[in-house]
């Protein structure tokens, strides 16, 4: 991949699909491996494929609470007799002959001469004899043994990230502790003379620092180790230090602000001297100055400074970035047609992520509204949306009534 020029303004923006192939096709994955407790492993990444030690479920095992037999003794007995029970934890000891049933309940272990359940509720029971009131087919109501897993098989994939479902998936196997990949470490700052910390009384002309606690919940999100070096002011000497710091100290370093076009937007230019930028526009509303690259021992992401600029390429470009690098196995965005319920104003040439909110009308529609003002300083049309309405990059004004594709948020910007 070539270097990009940054002194050329007049450098073409990559389209969003382009940019970010680039950008995935250039990360490597090599993280190490630790082994942990598994109730300490929500939203790690899995390290091995994981192969099922055992059958599953281990034994053959009613599905309800009823009575145990062989189906095909109905075929010569009306009812059966009742020889004794099975609960969950506690077998029935001996085995089930001819004419013959065991009381069973959820769980409980199929006696031996059985091979099927029928419901209580199903049952006519009078003393020790059960009687059938529906047709039986042998089989029914038992998990047979192995029927989700057999031993050897393949649970869980390299690559996973684990959530609770997971967690009840490797418990059930017997794993008490789980290989994961270790988590990356990125450090985060913020750029700008106007920026002013929280708790701090701004004055004319400055702002409070919001990006930089929005994206350290995100990565927080993805389960990242996170070293906040604060708000680094627009003067290439202190920007060159955090970025020599940071450099020494994380796998990832994310900038916010400092490199559009500005004069006093030095990120880029002090970036240049001190690793590469692979590419630094791309064709994305909102969104549009972005920075990929490297520094002697990190990838380096610059994100806009606008709010919602930055949340989006967060979202979109650097969520992509640090997940392989983490070696989670990627996955694509769901996109669903929905009907805007008003017009949209898009001009053609960069690919939007206009925030939307999508609702089921009364028949059971998908459709979603504009959340007003896609300004990238509003931050409060995020917090009111729940999904990206996705505009392709050539796409014009859209009139309501027209189907357009949307894509819910994700978890970490839930």
């Amino acid at each position: 991949m070539s270097y990009c020029d940054i002194s050329n303004t007049d450098h073409p923006m990559l389209a969003y699909e382009i940019a970010l192939q680039e950008a995935l096709s250039s990360v490597t994955s090599s993280p190490k491996i630790e082994s942990i407790l598994l109730q300490h492993s929500l939203g790690r990444v899995l390290a091995n494929d994981v192969k099922s030690p055992m059958d599953v479920p281990p034994f053959s095992q009613s599905a309800m609470d009823g009575y145990a037999f062989n189906a095909a003794d109905l075929e010569r007995f009306q009812s059966l007799i009742i020889i004794g029970q099975s609960l969950a934890g506690h077998p029935f000891e001996g085995e089930v002959t001819q004419g013959q049933c065991v009381r069973i309940m959820t769980g409980a272990v199929l006696p031996v001469g059985c091979d099927s359940v029928i419901m209580q509720e199903e049952v006519n029971v009078d003393g020790k004899q059960m009687t059938p009131q529906v047709q039986v087919s042998s089989g029914q109501c038992v998990r047979a043994c192995g029927n989700e897993y057999q031993q050897g098989e393949l649970a869980l994939k390299k690559g996973c990230l684990i959530s609770s479902r997971h967690i009840a998936l490797l418990a059930s196997l017997g794993f008490q502790s789980i290989d994961v990949f270790n988590k990356l470490t990125v450090a985060i700052f913020s750029t700008g003379d106007e920026l002013v910390e929280l708790g701090t009384p701004i004055k004319q002309g400055q702002i409070y620092d919001s990006n930089r606690y929005s994206l350290i919940a995100q990565l927080e999100k993805l389960n990242c180790d996170v070293k906040d070096y604060g708000i680094i002011a627009d003067c290439p000497e202190q920007i060159a230090a955090a970025f020599n710091i940071a450099n020494s100290d994380a796998d990832v370093v994310i900038t916010s602000g400092g490199v559009s076009v500005g004069d006093a937007d030095y990120t880029k230019e002090v970036l240049a001297k001190l690793g590469n930028i692979e590419f630094w526009k791309i064709a994305v509303k909102p969104g549009k100055p972005l920075a990929f690259g490297y520094l002697s021992d990190s990838v380096f992401l610059g994100l806009p400074g606008n709010p919602v600029s930055a949340m989006v390429t967060f979202d979109k470009v650097a969520k992509p970035v640090l997940q392989k690098l983490a070696g989670e196995i990627s996955s694509t965005p769901l996109l669903q047609a929905a009907r805007v319920s008003s017009s949209l104003r898009k001009r053609a040439g960069r690919l939007e992520f206009q925030r939307g909110y999508a609702s089921t009308n009364e028949f059971g529609e998908l459709i979603v509204s504009s959340t007003g003002s896609q300004g990238s300083g509003m931050v409060g049309s995020m917090c009111a949306a729940n999904c990206y309405i996705v505009l392709p990059q050539e796409q014009g004004n859209v009139e309501a009534g027209e189907t357009v594709l949307i894509e819910l948020f994700a978890a970490n910007l839930a």
